[in-house]
């Protein structure tokens, strides 16, 4: 899966080097961007998953960013910042489904954030070594980094001569590797945020694209400086002679575009800025910043940049996609939107007297640690639950829900409430027992040898859960996405000649189902039980499209995604604005929700109600 990396000045550098090493070892294209990107175009984010960076949290830009790609399209937002309180960590407590990642930092920074952007870059490096089996590549000390495998020290006493005739001619060309993409473009952020040097960057065959005219016209004003690493070190020598003899030049050599030779570099350009500042007479760490800087700096970005506008499509593209037809396929909105505004009539005209959810990724938010939903949504299923309204909630995990609802709910609303645990195996109440796992399933027991040989094999397998006699769950590591791997494990029991129609996804893991089991049975069980005609029985979910765990729940006639639809065009859409997912849109359709007389209740989706979820977060 690519990545985009969200970052200004020292922060981008991190961003650049995060994406950078996530090409090298996974080959998805990543990108590296500023705040000002995602701020004017916050789609760019909804695809993949984002990782905003900033050291102190302070950055105007960086908070405004997060406001906008959580608030109008991104699925996973990341964080990572070395301050816990913060103006960033403030507004990230102020949403949902946020990925925190703070790592303190003792030593208070300078102008140029140096201490905290070496931290995060060898945070960043060493994650992906350590995910590649390499984490002891890594020297314990700064000053045991190398380049090309000489001292760090002794290339920089290869440079007073450089440092001198580049400080008289104000100006630098910077060419590099792409493999070092982030060692130059921290480079050119120091010398430009300092003050320093005019630099301008260009990959070494870019520079051979008409830039090389300055060195014939402008040959006094110009220094090359190449950053390179072996699969480019005898081209750049080729080029080197063909250039002025005139023009002063400097090469650093990495070892390779590995996570510590990365970190090698941009340890000596640190090093390189800093000679290159005592010639000129700065300390760069500490400029006189006028007020007007300031005042640019903390300029108020919401009040400046205009909201998207927000799309008037309420469903009818998300029923396109998840059917495959997207752009630049031609959409047929009058067929699709006839059959969207009769369903929303006949939702609306009818009354209900029960709600199914799902729960990961619909009730709280679909990440690996098990926490219960968050108050906003615990107040509403409390208000439903007070009105004698009938609340099933289907999910793939076991007892953790029964547990995580005891502890949040009042006890007097417990009775409304029905579970179908493990994928509606096991349907029970919050005070209900487990159940006592006597009976096997042979079929079950298959699919475990199976998956077990796989993870054997290498497949990138973090937990395999039997919860006889109802399924198996299958977890990877994290940052593998189950919509890829979920054809992995079909295709090892398709060997096998066992039936694929049992396998299910969510968003954090691949189940396999015993023959009965499906979120549909609690749906029965209620409708059995409470004497509660089908059509009276609303249900939620957000995983709609098989093989997605919630395609069951959303065959229900009267049903609502809050991220991807069923593909029938006369149930399971998604009606909530096309910004909102998941928790967020869950809180969107219960917010209009009209309670009744007699224990019912009815969905208003075509109202005007402005919800506090709707505004934009402070």
């Amino acid at each position: 899966m690519s990545i985009i990396g969200v970052g200004s000045g020292g922060s981008f550098t991190v961003a650049s080097l995060l994406c950078n090493l996530h090409e090298a070892y996974t080959g998805r294209v990543s990108r590296p961007s500023t705040p000002l990107e995602i701020i004017c175009n916050p789609t760019l984010s909804s695809a993949s998953p984002v990782f905003l960076i900033s050291a102190e949290g302070k950055n105007p830009d960086i908070i405004e960013a997060l406001l906008r790609a959580r608030s109008h399209s991104a699925r996973s937002v990341h964080v990572l910042t070395n301050r816990q309180d913060s103006p960033l960590t403030q507004s990230i407590a102020k949403l949902t489904d946020i990925n925190t990642h703070v790592f303190n930092l003792t030593q208070k920074d300078g102008y140029l954030a140096t201490n905290s952007l070496l931290m995060d870059a060898v945070l960043v490096a060493r994650a992906y070594g350590e995910l590649d089996g390499q984490k002891d590549q890594f020297p314990l000390n700064v000053c045991d980094l190398t380049l090309n495998g000489q001292p760090i020290q002794d290339w920089l006493d290869t440079t007073d001569e450089f440092v001198k005739e580049v400080v008289s001619r104000g100006n630098v060309i910077v060419t590099y590797s792409p493999l070092l993409t982030s060692i130059a473009a921290d480079l050119e952020s120091k010398l430009a945020e300092a003050a320093l040097l005019h630099c301008q960057l260009a990959d070494i065959r870019s520079f051979a694209h008409g830039r090389h005219l300055w060195l014939a016209e402008r040959s006094s004003d110009c220094a090359i400086l190449a950053l390179v690493e072996p699969s480019l070190e005898g081209l750049w020598s080729h080029m080197r002679t063909m250039l002025p003899s005139t023009i002063p030049t400097l090469t650093m050599s990495t070892g390779s575009g590995a996570p510590w030779d990365l970190i090698a570099g941009l340890v000596a350009q640190m090093y390189l800025v800093s000679r290159i500042a005592r010639e000129i007479g700065k300390d760069p760490g500490r400029p006189t910043v006028p007020q007007f800087g300031r005042d640019l700096y903390y300029a108020d970005l919401h009040k400046f940049i205009p909201k998207p506008i927000e799309s008037d499509d309420r469903g009818e593209r998300s029923k396109y996609e998840v059917l495959g037809a997207r752009w630049p396929s031609k959409f047929r909105y009058g067929s699709m939107r006839r059959n969207l505004n009769a369903y929303k009539i006949e939702l609306e005209r009818q009354k209900f007297k029960a709600i199914v959810f799902d729960y990961d990724g619909t009730l709280c938010t679909s990440q690996r640690k098990d926490a219960p939903p968050p108050e906003s949504i615990l107040n509403q299923l409390t208000r439903l639950a007070d009105a004698g309204i009938i609340v099933g909630i289907a999910s793939g995990r076991g007892g953790s829900i029964q547990e995580h609802l005891r502890n949040v709910l009042p006890k007097n609303v417990w009775p409304q409430f029905k579970l179908g645990l493990y994928n509606g195996g096991w349907i029970t109440s919050i005070d209900g027992p487990e159940p006592s796992g006597k009976d096997t399933s042979e079929f079950l027991s298959h699919v475990t040898r199976i998956v077990r040989g796989l993870k054997n094999f290498g497949v990138p397998i973090e937990t395999i859960r039997t919860t006889q006699p109802y399924q198996v769950s299958i977890r990877f590591l994290e940052g593998i996405a189950t919509d890829q791997m979920w054809f992995v494990i079909a295709d090892a029991l398709r060997h096998a000649g066992l039936d694929l129609s049992r396998m299910v996804r969510s968003k954090h893991s691949v189940d396999v189902l015993a023959g009965g089991v499906g979120k549909s049975r609690l749906i029965a069980q209620i409708i059995q039980e409470s004497k509660i005609d089908p059509y009276h029985i609303l249900t939620m979910g957000d995983q709609g499209a098989w093989p997605g765990n919630d395609s069951a729940l959303l065959e229900h006639k009267f049903s609502l995604s809050v991220d991807l639809p069923s593909r029938r065009i006369d149930r399971g859409w998604k009606l909530s604005p096309p910004h909102k997912r998941d928790v967020d849109a869950t809180i969107w359709y219960l917010e209009r929700i009209q309670l009744l007389p007699e224990s019912t209740f009815s969905i208003c989706i075509t109202d005007n109600i402005i919800s506090e979820t709707d505004r934009e977060p402070v």
